[in-house]
């Protein structure tokens, strides 16, 4: 006679079939307390049982979807105004998925190295910060740190809303660029974290744009002949875009900032093609057309040194600042003043966030405010008579000085190259722009003018009305100490 099943086994063994199949699952990324994209499309997706039929239900539409032989399936939701007002997003398949507390506004990504992992807890005036910080309307998503081989389609991650309670674990440079969003246009704002201290631009670059680019041909190289246990290392090429930028490329966003380079600084030469090959990267892989990319121009560190020097910092933000000028909708905060010689990780990150956010709200929101200091503008150098006289963008603000009467910071050299300490002036050319005389007793020729050129540079004090610095430059070409190294 066979044995009788309990009547809990005869249930299960009925359930099995239904359970086997693979429930309607989201990435991280959406969840509860996210913040979508206004006025754009955005788009929802996830992964189903192949072929089954997913609807998502939010703020009045209902969009539909079947799952594909992957079981990936997405929709699009119209686009939809700002708003406030916490609304539950609905995903129905085989099963049902409730996310909550969904909010409509700005939604930007925030990555780099340890600048921008850097927290509001570690950084200048905690308590009254975090304290202060009840900002409903602001949230942050924050990856885990993952290096991958290969793309991954989903990172751990996790939606906070901004509160004393969370704030002090929140990229400094991400809140406070946030914030100001926040306050000036009063609408909800979300960050995309995605970060990792100590890490060169290339491991957040595509595997395929870094082949497709020369100058790193020797990165890929190098890695290669490691022959595997340096595919696991954060520096791996491509590994972090597979592992923390790959699974958010669907998401709707408006923008990134970036804060990334001192690992970098070694290899500036290479920087100035591998990085705007990563923004590139970046935009071809959103396929959000060329969106605001606002990045971080390194701050001033190291002991300062009163003799003209020529180091790996001074060529690093040169690469960054020749960003700025050939690669279309890119910002640069200049921070040459807010650094600290003894420490990499400046405290003062307020000022970081708040310089981003200016180029945000300028260029971006079309906002009223002068969003930069002064610029050199490329090119723009005459000879007169003794003199050099360089030709300064400031963004419709006025060259001041800083502290005291005169400007400092400023070297010149003639055709061999010596750089001396030289005497600037603040004057206006024939077109009633403004710009800098440089000259000096020791140089009866010159042919090159550079400012701030150094790992610290103390010296350098010119800003413009708003207080806001300018940005180290140079206008030669001359070989520098990181040409060669690949």
């Amino acid at each position: 006679m066979p044995t009788r099943l309990p009547a809990f086994l005869t249930l299960l063994a009925v359930l099995l079939p239904v359970q086997a199949r693979a429930e309607v699952t989201l990435p991280s990324v959406i969840g509860d307390h996210m913040v979508l994209q206004r006025d754009a499309e955005v788009r929802i997706w996830g992964w189903a049982e192949p072929g089954e039929a997913v609807t998502v239900a939010f703020a009045g539409q209902e969009a539909q979807a079947r799952a594909d032989a992957d079981g990936h399936w997405s929709v699009m939701l119209d686009a939809m105004p700002a708003s406030a007002d916490g609304r539950d997003l609905v995903i129905q398949g085989a099963n049902r998925i409730e996310v909550i507390d969904v909010l409509v506004g700005e939604v930007w990504v925030a990555s780099g190295q340890s600048n921008m992992e850097w927290n509001v807890h570690n950084s200048n005036n905690p308590q009254e910060e975090i304290a202060a910080a009840n900002h409903p309307g602001l949230r942050m998503w924050t990856a885990r740190r993952t290096v991958a081989g290969e793309p991954q389609r989903d990172v751990p991650g996790q939606w906070q809303v901004c509160s004393p309670a969370t704030v002090g674990g929140f990229s400094a440079v991400g809140y406070y660029f946030a914030r100001e969003l926040y306050q000036r246009l009063d609408i909800p704002v979300g960050i995309l974290h995605s970060s990792w201290g100590g890490t060169p631009s290339e491991a957040w670059t595509s595997r395929e744009k870094l082949e497709a680019t020369d100058e790193a041909g020797p990165i890929l190289e190098r890695f290669d002949a490691g022959n595997g246990p340096a595919a696991n290392h954060p520096h791996a090429p491509a590994g972090l875009f597979n592992g923390m930028i790959a699974p958010i490329l669907p998401y709707t966003i408006r923008g990134a900032i970036w804060y990334q380079g001192e690992s970098n600084a070694g290899r500036a030469e290479q920087y100035a093609s591998i990085f705007p090959a990563m923004i590139h990267d970046w935009r071809e892989h959103w396929d959000q057309g060329e969106f605001p990319f606002l990045f971080v121009q390194l701050a001033n560190f190291m002991a300062y040194d009163d003799q003209p020097t020529d180091t790996d910092w001074s060529h690093l933000r040169d690469a960054q600042l020749h960003t700025l000028h050939t690669v279309p909708n890119t910002g640069m905060a200049t921070i040459i003043d807010i650094g600290e010689a003894n420490d990499i990780h400046p405290r003062n990150k307020q000022d970081v966030g708040l310089r981003l956010a200016l180029w945000a709200l300028a260029d971006t929101y079309e906002e009223d405010v002068v969003k930069s200091g002064p610029v050199f503008v490329p090119g723009a150098v005459v000879s007169v008579g003794n003199a050099l006289v360089v030709q300064m963008e400031t963004f419709g603000s006025e060259l001041r000085v800083r502290e005291g009467e005169a400007l400092t910071g400023f070297t010149i050299a003639g055709e061999d190259g010596r750089f001396v300490e030289a005497q600037a002036t603040i004057g206006y050319g024939d077109i009633e722009e403004p710009v800098i005389m440089v000259q000096s007793p020791d140089v009866p020729d010159p042919r090159h003018v550079r400012y701030a050129w150094k790992n610290n540079p103390e010296d350098a004090n010119l800003v413009n009305e708003e207080g806001l610095p300018a940005s180290p430059f140079r206008t030669d070409d001359l070989p520098g100490p990181t040409d060669g190294r690949r």
